[in-house]
C-alpha cells in the first residue's frame, strides 16, 4: 500500500500538469485570437501515359525521385517515325521545286524550241502541199496513180494538224502556267507541310515529361514494354497544391471563414511552422462516425475544411498528421496561389 501511494500521487500530479498546460494553451489561443484544428495532409496525384503506342526505349526516373516540370521521364522508340519524317521531307522538297517552277513561268529556251517546232511543221506542210500539186497534175495525165495522189493529200492533212498543235503549244508556253495550276501546287505543298508538322508533334509525344513539380510515386512500365494511351507509365504525386483535410464541429462554424490565415505545425519540425490559409469549408454537414446514426451521435455534426499550405521545400507527405492554428483576426483578400 505504501508503494502504491507515491505512484498515485505522481499520476495525479501529471494529470494536473497536463490540465494546466491545456488551460494555458487555451488562454494563449484566446489572447492571440486563434484556435486549433487537427487533420492530415492531402496531395493530388496524376497518372501519366504516352499518347503514342510504341516500345519504351529508356526510363530515366525511379520511384521516390523528385522531378521538375518539363523533366524527361521516359522515351519511346522513334525508328519508324524518323523514317516517315525523312520520306515526307523529301516529298516536300520535290513539291517545293514544282511550285517554284510554275511560279517562274516558261523559260525563253522552251519558247524558242516551240517556235522552231512550229517552223519545222510549217515547212513540212509547204513541202507536202507542193507534192500534192505535182501529183494532181501527173495523175490526170496518167504518169502517177490516183492512189499516190490520195496518199499525199492525207499526209497534207496530218502535217497541217501537227502544225496546228505546235502553234497551240507555243501559245501555251508564251502564256505560261495557269493560276489554278500554281494554286493547286501551293495547296499540295501546304498539305505536305501540315503532315510534317503532325509527324513532328507525334515525335515530341514519344518523350514523356513531367507536367508539374512532384515526386514519382509509382513506376509502372519498364524498358522494352509496349506503352500506349491506355497504359499508365507513372503516377506522379504533385508538390503543389497541398492542403490539410480537417473536420470542425458545428459549434466552431462561426469562428472560421474562408481566407483566414493559418500556421501548420508538424511533429517532425514543431519549431518550423508553415504558412497557409483556409480555402474550403464544406456546405454539407457529416456525422462522426459516419456509420453510426444513433440519437446520441446524430447531434455530433462536423464539416470538412481544407487549409491550403505553402510548402516550398516539399516537407509534407501524404497523410502527415498536423496541427493547424487558425488566426481569426487576419484574412487574405485573395488567397495566394
Amino acid at each position: 500500500m505504501k508503494k502504491v501511494f507515491p505512484v498515485i500521487i505522481l499520476i495525479v500530479a501529471a494529470a494536473g500538469a497536463y490540465m494546466y498546460w491545456q488551460n494555458q494553451n487555451k488562454k494563449q489561443d484566446e489572447n492571440t485570437g486563434s484556435f486549433k484544428i487537427y487533420g492530415t495532409i492531402d496531395i493530388r496525384d496524376t497518372v501519366l501515359a504516352f499518347t503514342e503506342q510504341e516500345r519504351i526505349e529508356t526510363v530515366l526516373v525511379e520511384e521516390g525521385m523528385r522531378v521538375k516540370k518539363g523533366q524527361v521521364l521516359a522515351k519511346l522508340r522513334t525508328t519508324k517515325l524518323d523514317a516517315a519524317i525523312k520520306a515526307l521531307q523529301a516529298r516536300i522538297a520535290a513539291q517545293q521545286e514544282t511550285v517554284a517552277k510554275l511560279e517562274a513561268g516558261t523559260r525563253s529556251q522552251e519558247i524558242d524550241q516551240a517556235r522552231s517546232e512550229v517552223q519545222a511543221a510549217r515547212a513540212r506542210v509547204e513541202n507536202v502541199s507542193r507534192n500534192v500539186k505535182r501529183l494532181k497534175a501527173t495523175s490526170r495525165s496518167g504518169a502517177t496513180s490516183i492512189q499516190n495522189y490520195d496518199d499525199a493529200k492525207a499526209q497534207l492533212k496530218v502535217e497541217r494538224a501537227q502544225l496546228s498543235a505546235s502553234r497551240k503549244a507555243l501559245d501555251l508556253l508564251i502564256e505560261g502556267p495557269r493560276k489554278e495550276d500554281i494554286a493547286a501546287a501551293r495547296h499540295q505543298f501546304d498539305a505536305l507541310v501540315a503532315d510534317l508538322a503532325q509527324l513532328q508533334v507525334r515525335l515530341s509525344d514519344m518523350t514523356l515529361t513531367a507536367p508539374a513539380d512532384g515526386t514519382i510515386q509509382s513506376r509502372i512500365l519498364e524498358q522494352g514494354e509496349l506503352a500506349g494511351p491506355s497504359k499508365p507509365a507513372f503516377v506522379l504525386a504533385l508538390s503543389d497544391p497541398k492542403w490539410v483535410r480537417a473536420y470542425i464541429p458545428e459549434p466552431m462554424l462561426g469562428k472560421i471563414n474562408i481566407g483566414m490565415t493559418a500556421r501548420i505545425f508538424t511533429d517532425t519540425l514543431p519549431d518550423q511552422p508553415l504558412d497557409g490559409w483556409v480555402g474550403f469549408i464544406s456546405p454539407v454537414a457529416e456525422f462522426t462516425p459516419r456509420a453510426v446514426a444513433t440519437e446520441d451521435l446524430r447531434t455530433q455534426l462536423v464539416y470538412e475544411t481544407r487549409v491550403f499550405v505553402k510548402d516550398p521545400e516539399d516537407i509534407l507527405r501524404l497523410g502527415t498528421p498536423v496541427t493547424v492554428s487558425v488566426n481569426e483576426n487576419q484574412s487574405l483578400a485573395r488567397p495566394a496561389d
